[in-house]
């Protein structure tokens, strides 16, 4: 009998662990988010030339609400069509990285070219998707954008 127990707890335990490992491999391999690793490494490593532009974000954010909210969503907290752009995937790649994706999109992914918008248009973009970064404030994630008014002020 003990030997019975011990052979299900093995196999349990087994189970458990491919499972474990599974969800390992697709929270960091995500295929929605691989044209990220495909962008050439000289495109990646340009820099925005609107960093420091204050108006840039502002800009950026109208554009995104008339040509990507449709599929990425109104706070690019994605959806049906459109990942997430809050994901560390994201917010953690280059500037060159973003605007090439903008530029060149991901075609069979459904995401469309934008190179017949203005290079300074699409720079303004990569702005405000990296003004998306949420805060890591006691490990909300993404709520952390959600719960603050457009001035920046927490929400009652």
């Amino acid at each position: 009998m003990n030997r019975i127990v011990l052979l299900w707890l093995a196999s349990l335990f087994l189970i458990a662990l491919a499972f474990a490992q599974t969800a390992e491999i697709t929270r960091t391999a995500n295929p929605i988010y691989g044209p990220l690793a495909k962008v050439p490494e000289k495109a990646s490593a340009r820099t925005n030339p609107l960093q420091n532009d204050p108006d840039a974000v502002a800009g950026g954010a109208k554009l995104f609400a008339l040509h990507c909210a449709e599929c990425h969503g109104r706070r690019a907290q994605g959806g049906k069509k459109a990942p997430s752009l809050l994901i560390d995937d994201v917010q953690q790649s280059t500037p060159g990285t973003i605007f090439w994706l903008l530029t060149n999109g991901v075609v069979r992914r459904g995401m469309p070219v934008w190179s017949k918008l203005p290079e300074p248009q699409r720079w303004q973009l990569v702005s405000y998707i990296k003004s998306l970064n949420p805060k890591p404030d006691a490990g909300r994630g993404n709520r952390s954008k959600e719960g603050k008014s457009a001035s920046g002020t927490a929400k009652p």
